[in-house]
C-alpha cells in the first residue's frame, strides 16, 4: 500500500472535486492510457492505476472512507477483510458513450471504439473537394460466431458465480456497520458469461482484426485541421452494439504561391517601377484561371486589391471567398549607365535629391549635431 500514489494526484483533480470534474478526468486519463489505443510498456499499469482511483471516488462511500484512512485498510485487527477499492480491467468504453458512471450489465450491449485517420491533402483539393480511398485497420464482430465468442452451434453459458452479473459482493464487518464491496467476479472475469466451447476463427473473442477499405468524400472548402466524422465506420460493437465511429483528421499541404485565411486567398505579385509609376493592366493567376487586373498610375508598393468571388467556396454556406493581390514594386539591382543617368535626370525633375546630394545633406547635418 506504501507505494500507491494518491488517488486525487492519479487524476489530476483536488480532493474537493465534484462527481463531474472526477468523470471528466477519468475520461480523458482513461482514453489516454487504453491498452487498445496506447502501445507503450506501462500504458496497461496506468490504466488500471487510472481505472482504480475512479472506481474510490466515483463512489461516495468508498471515497468517504478513502478520504478518512487513505490507503490503510480500516478493517485489520478486526476480523474483516479489505475493503477492495480496485476494480476489474474492464472497457471503458461503456462509461463514454453507455452514458452515466454507474455499473454496467456486462451482458448488455456495448458501442464499438471510435477511430482516428489523418489525412493530408494538396492545397487544390482542400479547395475543390476530393474523393478517395483510405484502408484502416479495425476490429470487426467475428462473422463465424456473430460477435459471441462461442462455437457455432453453441452458446456462451450465464456465469454461476455471479448469476450473470459480472460481480461479486464482499460483505465486511467494520467498526463503522456493516461494508458491502463489489469486484469484479472471479470466475468469469467480471463477463457474466462463460464460454465452453469457443470460435475457432477469434479463439473466443468475439472480435478479428481487418484492414478496411472505405470511400471518403472530402468537401470542397475544407480546411487544415478539420475533421470529418464517419459514422459507424470505426471499431464494432460487443453483443449487438453499434459500431463507433472514424474521425479523419485532414491535414493540408502549404501552396508555393497562395496562401489561405479562413475563405480568403491571398498573393503577392512584383511590379516594376514603371508599371507602378505609369499604371498597367496584368495577368493573375486565381485558384481557377488567369484574370486581367488594372494597375493605376501611382500605385505604392504593399497596396492591395480585391478580387471578389475568387477565394474558397465557403464550406457550409453560399458563395466564395475572395482573391487579395498584393503587388510589390520590385527595385532593380543592376543598372546600366544610360539607366543610371536616365534615373538621375528623372530625379532631377522631379526635384530629388541625387546621391551626392544626399551625401552633403548628411554632412551639414552631423555639423549641426556637433554644434560646428
Amino acid at each position: 500500500m506504501a507505494n500507491k500514489r494518491d488517488y486525487y494526484e492519479v487524476l489530476g483533480v483536488d480532493k474537493g472535486a465534484s462527481d463531474d470534474d472526477v468523470k471528466k478526468a477519468y475520461r480523458k486519463l482513461a482514453r489516454q492510457y487504453h491498452p487498445d489505443v496506447n502501445k507503450a510498456a506501462d500504458a496497461e499499469d496506468k490504466f488500471k492505476e487510472v481505472k482504480e482511483a475512479y472506481e474510490v471516488l466515483s463512489d461516495d462511500q468508498k471515497r468517504a472512507t478513502y478520504d478518512q484512512y487513505g490507503h490503510v485498510d480500516p478493517n485489520q485487527g478486526f476480523g474483516g477483510g479489505g475493503a477492495d477499492f480496485s476494480g476489474g480491467f474492464g472497457d471503458i468504453f461503456d462509461m463514454f458513450f453507455g452514458g452515466g458512471g454507474g455499473r454496467r450489465d456486462p451482458n448488455a450491449p456495448q458501442r464499438g471504439n471510435d477511430l482516428q485517420y489523418s489525412m493530408t491533402i494538396e492545397f487544390k483539393e482542400a479547395v475543390f473537394g476530393k474523393e478517395t480511398d483510405i484502408t484502416i485497420p479495425r476490429t470487426e464482430n467475428c462473422d463465424t460466431c456473430h460477435g459471441s465468442g462461442a462455437k457455432p452451434g453453441t452458446k456462451p453459458d450465464t456465469c454461476s458465480t455471479c448469476h450473470g452479473t459480472g460481480q461479486q459482493e464482499v460483505v465486511q464487518n467494520t467498526p463503522f456497520g456493516r461494508m458491502v464491496n463489489r469486484r469484479a467476479c472471479q470466475t468469469c472475469g467480471g463477463k457474466g458469461q462463460i464460454i465452453r466451447e469457443r470460435c475457432s476463427t477469434c479463439n473466443g473473442q468475439g472480435k478479428v482484426k481487418k484492414q478496411r477499405k472505405i470511400h471518403v468524400k472530402i468537401p470542397a472548402g475544407v480546411d487544415d485541421g478539420a475533421q470529418l466524422r464517419m459514422s459507424g465506420e470505426g471499431e464494432g460493437g460487443l453483443r449487438g452494439g453499434p459500431a463507433g465511429d472514424l474521425y479523419i483528421v485532414i491535414r493540408v499541404k502549404s501552396h508555393e504561391f497562395f496562401e489561405r485565411e479562413n475563405d480568403d486567398i491571398y498573393c503577392e505579385i512584383p511590379l516594376t517601377f514603371a508599371q507602378a509609376a505609369l499604371g498597367d493592366e496584368i495577368e493573375i493567376p486565381t485558384l481557377t484561371e488567369k484574370v486581367k487586373l488594372k494597375i493605376p498610375a501611382g500605385t505604392q508598393t504593399g497596396t492591395y486589391f480585391r478580387l471578389k468571388g475568387k477565394g474558397v467556396p465557403r464550406l457550409r454556406g453560399i458563395g466564395q471567398g475572395d482573391q487579395h493581390v498584393k503587388v510589390v514594386v520590385v527595385t532593380p539591382t543592376k543598372l546600366t549607365d544610360e539607366q543610371r543617368e536616365l534615373l538621375r535626370q528623372f530625379a532631377g525633375l522631379n526635384g530629388e535629391h541625387t546621391h551626392e546630394q544626399q551625401q552633403s545633406f548628411f554632412d551639414r547635418m552631423k555639423k549641426a549635431f556637433r554644434g560646428d
